[in-house]
């Protein structure tokens, strides 16, 4: 016999070894994976309300902030007084409308308890598709996560804290756009 015919036969015979070895082998009992499922997340607003056109809020103690977008798309300052507004702020606070996330429902809770029967905030969004929304802001949680809220007909809700700290923030330090200081005088 010559040496290539020697070589194909153990190759032959390795190859049917090999695949007598993995049709006959026990098989792996199959192992069972719990896996935990995960809650959607779940806005306030939805994408079908458009981008926030109009953001006015007033604080029970009578404080009260209004922006709005001009007829060139950009942001002014309606209220405390009509200013010009700084963009970039104002866009911030924007962006969080429509993060405002619902952390939890809470349906049979008494507004009172929360401090919705006198809101602490009333936040009111007008959008690009027409769309007006009142939220009630009560107070913080006890665990300082979210705060208690309630949109028009709508349960008590725990919204994000993070999200309407920055809408407040457009409250306490209004946006206004900065001036530029005029140079010295030269002698």
């Amino acid at each position: 016999m010559r040496r290539s015919t020697i070589v194909y036969v153990l190759l032959f015979a390795l190859v049917l070894g090999a695949a007598y070895f993995f049709n006959n082998r026990a098989k792996t009992a199959d192992i069972a994976i719990e896996t935990e499922s995960v809650e959607p997340i779940e806005y306030l607003f939805t994408a079908a309300d458009g981008l926030p056109a109009r953001i006015h809020i007033e604080s029970k103690a009578g404080e009260v902030v209004e922006v709005k977008r001009n007829a060139e798309n950009a942001w002014v300052l309606t209220l405390p007084e009509e200013a010009a507004a700084d963009q970039g702020s104002v866009e911030a606070a924007a962006g969080q409308v429509s993060t405002l996330r619902i952390l939890d429902r809470l349906p049979n809770l008494a507004p009172e308890a929360v401090g919705l029967d006198d809101p602490e905030y009333i936040m009111t969004f007008q959008f690009t598709s027409g769309v007006e929304r009142i939220v009630s802001v009560g107070v913080v949680t006890p665990t300082q996560s979210g705060y208690y809220a309630r949109s028009e007909e709508s349960e008590i809700l725990i919204v994000s804290k993070s999200a309407v700290d920055s809408l407040l923030g457009l409250l306490t330090v209004p946006p206004y756009a900065a001036t530029e200081t005029p140079l010295p005088a030269t002698p």
